[in-house]
């Protein structure tokens, strides 16, 4: 895998990047593991625009993955690598011996023929490999993690993470996320062996303004450079700065780097060593 830069033939072709996706394969997506999905550009049932900035965008269909994947010492083959819009990570395709077939998040170096298995006692530790923790020795990268045994697989899934086993005691394992922080899990949570794919995808560059509108993002407007009855940071002649001590959200709160999560939060006991 690798960054791949395009020949300069337009400004924002000699500055934008694509991941080399040479390793998927170049085939349809599955029809029965396909839904239907709506664009809501951002808004509420009430039509209320809930999320700024969103809009517009290719159409797409939503793959259904399996982050659960219950089917326990029942070995599936690898059939199909795919791209998938909705996620940074890649998919992979699984068929069982029952010739049933599920999309699970692929893990950095999975091939098509290989094969996975998810099983509650043994299987070989090894990329796309699905275990409890308390059965996966220290030092390994996972990802798909349960967050409460027997639930489905909610952490550690976007493109090139992964979180280290670091060590177990009593009923729980501490892992240590991508994001630095480190914390207890129950041992009986599941979660898939190896880092996920595309691991590229940060290195990317987006080039253009309209490659942006492909995603669905909507233009943002600096508060600056808005009137003061539209944004706190909003006013005065020609260029200025904000005027006030700390930066604001258009509401009036305290915007960049604020801390949002509760204090005395349930699960701040699991928490042993914050993120930054």
């Amino acid at each position: 895998m690798a960054v791949k830069v395009h020949k300069p033939t337009t400004p924002g072709r000699r500055k934008s990047s694509v991941v080399d996706t040479s390793v998927l394969s170049k085939v349809k997506p599955y029809k029965k593991l396909l839904n239907i999905k709506k664009s809501t550009a951002g808004r509420n049932s009430r039509g209320k625009i809930t999320v700024r900035h969103r809009g517009g965008g290719h159409k797409r269909f939503y793959r259904v993955v399996d982050n659960q994947r219950t089917k326990y010492d029942k070995p599936a083959e690898v059939v199909t690598l795919e791209y998938d819009p909705n996620r940074t990570a890649w998919i992979a395709l699984i068929k069982y011996e029952d010739e049933e077939k599920q999309y699970i998040i692929m893990p950095e170096d999975l091939k098509v023929g290989d094969t996975v298995v998810a099983s509650k006692e043994k299987a070989e530790i090894k990329p796309g490999n699905r275990l409890p923790l308390t059965k996966i020795p220290l030092g390994i990268t996972v990802h798909d993690i349960e967050l409460q045994p027997g639930s489905k697989g909610t952490m550690v899934r976007a493109a090139g993470s992964g979180a280290i086993v670091q060590s177990q005691e009593g009923n729980y394992a501490q892992l240590k996320l991508p994001s630095g922080e480190i914390r207890l899990f129950n041992k009986n949570c599941m979660a898939s062996i190896g880092q996920v794919s595309n691991v590229d995808h940060e290195n990317t560059r987006i080039g253009k303004a309209g490659r942006n509108r492909w995603l669905g993002k909507r233009p943002t407007v600096r508060g600056k450079a808005m009137n003061p009855v539209d944004h706190p940071h909003g006013g005065g002649e020609g260029s200025n700065p904000i005027g006030l001590k700390h930066p604001k959200t258009p509401w009036g709160k305290p915007a960049l780097g604020v801390k949002t999560r509760k204090k005395g939060k349930y699960s701040d006991k699991f928490i042993i060593t914050k993120r930054k």
